[in-house]
């Protein structure tokens, strides 16, 4: 269903006060960056981040990267100024909005509102920039689907660990792992569940949120592994190591990649007049139907996302 959407395996935050470290992430093989403007932002930084986080879009040097800017959230009075500042000063070299803190439709109904009014006083293209909602307590999860819903902008839904284990009293402090004494299983796979439902219902992306602990790289591909098995389309970095252990992650394996595009292959022949028009057919020991496709084309749509090529080649049957 993501087919369409553009790849975020990793999704590097980046303080946007730090200048030195917003140049540093244009270099950084990262399939998103977000330029932060929230909790990686003391108080008295933020209007000064405004203004390293405009002149770093407009100076370019991203590559094909998702640029996303995460402003504060409505509960705060710096959020209309975060959006106002940086849209009208790089509304062009901007692709997303992140808000963080979502707990209903009505505050994404909102940033919707406020960004079409820019667009249309600057004259930017209306709609292009998107929105990325983050759920981080028990009312946004609630809302959940309502919130994907909310406006036709919301590209992706993302779970943020941190803050929704202090929302909901979970006893723990090292963000993403299982709270001490539960031992039944994971902690967090509703949670997962619940966001990754509400995203592919409405067709958006799921994005696990970052694990703290960055100089853990087996931890971070462990909890990373989590999500990316349940279907999330990635995870939050917070240093360069955990970059490119995100994007293999969230990229099927070249053995299951060639796989998925040798069955797309494979049942596009058997169904064709070439093929005898049928509507399933053995690729080797396994029997492929019209499930098999819809399966395979979400991996092979992974896989192309990630640049991925295949390493073999469908063969018709000899007749």
């Amino acid at each position: 269903m993501t087919e369409t959407l553009r790849p975020r395996r990793s999704c590097l935050a980046v303080p946007g006060s730090n200048p030195r470290f917003l140049e540093k992430a244009k270099g950084l093989n990262a399939d998103q960056v977000f330029l932060d403007l929230e909790d990686a932002c003391a108080p008295l930084a933020k209007p000064g981040a405004r203004k390293n986080i405009v002149a770093a879009l407009n100076d370019g040097g991203w590559g094909d990267k998702i640029r996303v800017v995460r402003v504060n959230d409505w509960t705060t009075h710096w959020t209309y100024r975060d959006v106002v500042e940086v849209v009208e000063g790089a509304g062009p070299n901007l692709d997303c909005i992140m808000l963080p803190k979502v707990q209903s439709a009505d505050q994404v109904v909102a940033l919707d509102i406020l960004l079409t009014q820019i667009e249309k006083t600057m004259g930017f293209e209306v709609g292009k920039i998107g929105i990325e909602a983050q759920i981080e307590n028990a009312q946004g999860l609630i809302a959940v689907d309502a919130i994907a819903k909310a406006s036709p902008r919301v590209e992706t839904i993302i779970f943020g660990p941190a803050d929704f284990m202090a929302s909901i009293n979970m006893k723990s402090l090292v963000v993403g792992e299982q709270p001490p004494g539960y031992d039944v299983g994971d902690a967090y796979h509703h949670i997962l569940m619940s966001i990754l439902m509400a995203a592919r219902a409405n067709n958006k992306q799921a994005i696990d949120g970052p694990y703290l602990q960055i100089r853990d790289p087996e931890g971070f591909k462990r909890v990373a592994s989590r999500s990316a098995a349940l279907g999330f389309d990635g995870k939050w970095v917070l240093h360069p190591d955990q970059v490119g252990i995100a994007n293999e992650v969230y990229a099927p394996s070249q053995d299951d990649y060639d796989h998925a595009e040798l069955i797309l292959d494979a049942y596009d022949y058997c169904t064709s007049e070439a093929g005898g028009m049928k509507g399933s057919a053995m690729l080797g020991d396994e029997m492929i139907d019209e499930a098999s496709r819809k399966m395979a084309l979400v991996i092979s749509a992974k896989g192309r996302a990630a640049g991925m090529e295949r390493t073999s080649k469908f063969e018709p049957p000899e007749s």
